[in-house]
């Protein structure tokens, strides 16, 4: 075997090489500085174009089904356009952060390193199909994430989620990669495209192997916030700062689902009818948890948390139909589209909530948007949009979003999934309607925070413009995601 590393895998990976290199600049400039920060928009400038930078490597490199590292890595469309999503979500976090008052301050640059740190471990992810590989992924993205957690400068619900996210991240963890010993018990090997062909006869002949693939769709259940594994997703995006909360609704959620659609991918599924049915039942009962206990809900980001859990569920079948479809570029289409979609929405929404926050101890109710509307018409008019948008209301792009993803289930035979979908759907609306009621209709003063919020405004009116007009040409940006999976 030739364990060389060729010019065609360094190129491959510049993006992460990209990633890395500037996410040095930040610190290495504190320290030549005497531990004096830079300025944060210089901090933030670094950081940004080095996103670019790597977006860019990943265009360009990307997308054609190459692999590298002795087929560790894989860079086909899934890679690119999974990707891109992330980082780009990452970028927009990494925006909050410099104006948020949880996230600014004597800290930034240090902030900024393992943001950056997060998203190298996300390239990996979404690109991995050796399932060691995979785990460091997972681990290079979530060990970043918990210590930004930690960082806040919010003195309390902040170290506690940080530290519930990190106990059970960890229990997910260790639950992946003992599904991974039993996969490598069975096969002798951890690569996803050893048993690619076989697994389907696999999961029918082999206790173990089946034992295995359970336990690794268990731990990425956990990651993706799949009900029943879904109980520290609203404690930690509420402790958590908003911009970090915007960055693990997005970001973390794409790269995940992007590694359980590998999984899935591998046809696992079509030789277990009792796993294929349990995902399925997860899927329904994750949408009916997600939307019912939103409702409940006056904290603006447990809503938005509890809506992200609704989210994954719509998601899974996305998955699922991609799992058992002879051509699973459709679902898979429907999975990075729909994604697409929500990490705009998402990331939208919480960039209002950021803007509400007048210190870091600051807790946003819905309540608390009162005469927003009055006080601030045209990011009003944005948080409507994203809001109509998360419930599926045309033209916005989460209808599409949703019309494809069920689109393809209808098309798998999955009729009661999509029945189940659209009915949560219904249900949904509701809920995001009351923060558009309390807008419009309610007298109030709306708190908005006094600070420059220059960046984060931006930020938001170009998510609700990318929202509508991006929602009148669905049709060939749904085309265009699904001829590079082909």
């Amino acid at each position: 075997m030739n364990n060389n590393i060729g010019l065609s895998d360094i190129l491959l990976i510049s993006p992460m090489i990209a990633l890395f290199l500037a996410s040095l600049i930040p610190i290495t400039a504190k320290v030549l500085r005497g531990n004096r920060e830079q300025h944060p928009l210089v901090t933030l400038s670094q950081a940004l174009i080095g996103l670019v930078i790597a977006i860019g490597l990943m265009v360009v490199f990307g997308g054609a089904g190459r692999t590298a590292f002795h087929n560790g890595l894989v860079f086909d469309g899934v890679t690119q356009w999974m990707g891109v999503i992330a980082l780009a979500a990452a970028g927009s976090a990494m925006i909050m952060m410099y104006e948020n008052p949880a996230t600014k301050g004597k800290q930034f640059s240090e902030l900024i390193f393992l943001a950056m740190s997060s998203a190298i471990g996300m390239l990996i992810l979404v690109s991995a199909v050796d399932l060691l590989m995979v785990f460091i992924g997972l681990e290079t993205m979530s060990l970043a994430l918990y210590l930004m957690i930690a960082m806040s400068h919010e003195e309390k619900l902040s170290k506690e989620a940080a530290l519930k996210y990190f106990i059970l991240g960890s229990f997910a963890s260790a639950v992946f990669l003992y599904g991974v010993a039993f996969i490598f018990g069975s096969t002798g090997g951890t690569n996803i495209l050893s048993f690619m062909d076989s697994a389907a006869e696999l999961v029918q002949t082999s206790k173990l192997f089946l034992f295995g693939i359970t336990f690794v769709i268990l731990g990425f259940c956990f990651k993706v916030s799949i009900a029943p594994f879904h109980a520290w997703t609203p404690d930690v995006y509420q402790g958590a700062p908003t911009p970090h909360t915007a960055f693990m609704a997005t970001a973390v959620k794409t790269v995940s689902f992007a590694a359980f659609l590998r999984i899935i991918a591998t046809k696992s599924l079509v030789g277990s009818d009792h796993l294929f049915d349990i995902l399925q039942w997860l899927a329904v009962i994750t949408m009916i948890v997600g939307n019912t206990a939103a409702i409940i809900q006056n904290n603006f980001k447990r809503m938005i948390a509890y809506s992200s859990i609704a989210h994954s569920g719509y998601v899974l079948v996305g998955v699922i139909t991609a799992g058992v479809s002879e051509n699973g570029a459709f679902g898979a289409s429907g999975v990075i589209f729909y994604l697409l979609s929500y990490s705009l929405m998402t990331l939208g929404a919480f960039a209002i909530a950021s803007m509400l926050e007048n210190n870091e101890n600051s807790i946003v109710n819905i309540d608390d948007l009162a005469g927003f509307a009055k006080q601030r018409p045209m990011l009003a008019l944005c948080l409507t949009v994203f809001l109509l948008s998360l419930a599926g209301i045309p033209p916005a792009l989460g209808f599409f979003g949703k019309f494809y993803l069920f689109n393809a289930a209808i098309g798998e035979g999955l009729l009661w999934l999509a029945v189940w979908g659209v009915v949560n759907s219904v249900i949904g609306v509701y809920y995001y309607l009351r923060p558009i009621v309390v807008m419009y209709m309610k007298e109030g003063n709306a708190d908005v925070s006094t600070h420059s919020l220059n960046a984060t405004t931006v930020t938001a009116i170009v998510m609700a413009l990318a929202i509508i007009l991006m929602g009148f040409v669905s049709g060939p940006i749904f085309t265009a995601v699904e001829k590079s999976l082909m």
